[in-house]
């Protein structure tokens, strides 16, 4: 990491959005079919700062990549902006656009698929340079010696091919054709996950060795909180398209508050003997999709901490059944025919007859929720569970939604500021009403 650190943003992302989108041929709109949008980035904000390492993390498919193709425009964004040194990147076109591109480099993720496989090492280097007509032949050929020497290859390596060479010092050559047009930006994109352990830290700390050199500024993708931990200065968790929580590096991992973040660093394996025995929360449930994210705070379907109603007196575990009640009668996922012995009642045109409600309602509840409930919870499911019985789904919903409707879907948090802010209602408003929750340990 970089000790030298100046105030101002290098590069400012301001309400990033990329969406690609489904359904959305002419054959779709003939058929008067809605283009579905997949939110990979959705409004995400952030800065970094000169000679800064940002890590941005979160799972796979949360959009991290995406979130960085975006930002260097090898993607054009759906809304939002990026700036990069006080100009709009998306302004940029000409000229102004090629100096972007020479300021502003890429190493890829796979060592093995971003290299062109019929050019030799030091075409492959050279080639940023020969687009940009930078120097003479010469003095282009002494410059991709200089950094393939300098990223810990042998100069009399260049005219070999990529398949000659492992996949550390392929990515070795990836970063010195990041490097040839002497950028101030990089965004790395998992520049470790392909590689062996053993490579790993050689790689790690050779870019920590060229941020320090050429005055670097990396923006640091990755799903690995290991990594993050020992290159960034800074890191920004992500969650299906949003920021959750951001903050320095050292404070993000001795004081997580996002659950998700928690929930993350519960994950990581740990090397003292003293914590093998120690209980580990895991998340619930899929990452929902991009396509139809949830209501509200996305992370809430699979949170352990949801906030309930100000007027419930109910645990945690008991209300986020109730929740996944509500979910399925919404959805319409569940099977009425199945319920009870075999032809026990009649469901021919999808209702149960009036004198056989009550025993079809005990029956559905006790298939559905394993949990005792107050008596007055009870009587709220039981009344919801009848409607049902009657056909009536939208109803059977409303109930439920009126009693058991939470913040954390009604509102999606806001970020917000200040050195370590998380997107979570935990911090809001509605934590007054949260009170003797533990987070996570």
């Amino acid at each position: 990491m970089s000790t030298d650190r100046s105030e101002r943003p290098l590069v400012r992302v301001d309400d990033l959005q990329k969406y690609f989108w489904e359904q959305d041929s002419i054959l779709d709109r003939l058929l008067g079919d809605e283009p579905v949008p997949v939110r990979a980035v959705d409004g995400v904000s952030f800065e970094i700062r000169e000679g800064e390492t940002l890590g941005l993390v979160g799972e796979s498919g949360c959009g991290k990549s995406t979130t960085g193709e975006t930002l260097l425009r090898l993607q054009e964004p759906t809304d939002g902006q990026v700036e990069f040194d006080g100009d709009n990147v998306y302004d940029l076109s000409g000229s102004e656009l090629t100096d972007f591109r020479r300021e502003a480099q890429v190493v890829f993720q796979d060592p093995f698929s971003s290299l062109d496989p019929r050019m030799t090492v030091g075409e492959t280097v050279q080639q940023p340079l020969d687009v940009h007509e930078i120097g003479t032949d010469d003095e282009r050929r002494e410059r991709v010696r200089d950094l393939l020497e300098r990223v810990g290859l042998s100069a009399d390596q260049l005219d070999r091919y990529p398949h000659e060479f492992s996949g550390g010092q392929r990515q070795r050559i990836g970063i010195a054709r990041a490097l040839a047009l002497e950028p101030e930006f990089i965004v790395l994109d998992e520049p470790t996950s392909a590689l062996d352990v053993s490579v790993q830290a050689q790689v790690l700390n050779l870019l920590d060795d060229l941020q320090a050199e050429f005055d670097l500024t990396y923006l640091l993708i990755s799903h690995d909180l290991s990594v993050i931990r020992h290159v960034c200065d800074r890191v920004a968790v992500m969650y299906l398209g949003e920021i959750v929580e951001i903050g320095p590096v050292q404070e993000l991992f001795d004081d997580p508050k996002h659950p998700y973040t928690q929930a993350l660093l519960e994950s990581v394996p740990r090397a003292s003997t003293d914590e093998r025995d120690r209980d580990r929360e895991t998340l619930a449930g899929d990452v929902p999709s991009p396509r139809d994210p949830p209501s509200g705070c996305r992370f809430r379907t699979r949170c352990p901490q949801v906030i309930s109603p100000e007027e419930l007196e109910i645990d945690q575990e008991t209300y986020r059944e109730l929740m996944t009640l509500r979910e399925r009668v919404e959805r319409r996922d569940i099977s009425l025919e199945t319920v009870g012995d075999e032809d026990q009642f009649d469901l021919d045109d999808g209702t149960v007859p009036d004198e056989d409600v009550p025993a079809f309602v005990e029956a559905l509840r006790n298939r559905l929720l394993d949990t005792d409930l107050p008596a007055a919870h009870e009587e709220i499911v039981e009344r919801a569970l009848a409607e049902l019985a009657r056909g009536n789904w939208d109803e059977a919903a409303a109930q439920l939604r009126e009693e058991y409707e939470s913040v954390c879907e009604r509102q999606n948090p806001d970020l917000g500021n200040g050195g370590h802010p998380a997107a979570c209602h935990l911090y809001g408003e509605a934590a007054d009403r949260h009170e003797g929750t533990e987070p996570l340990q």
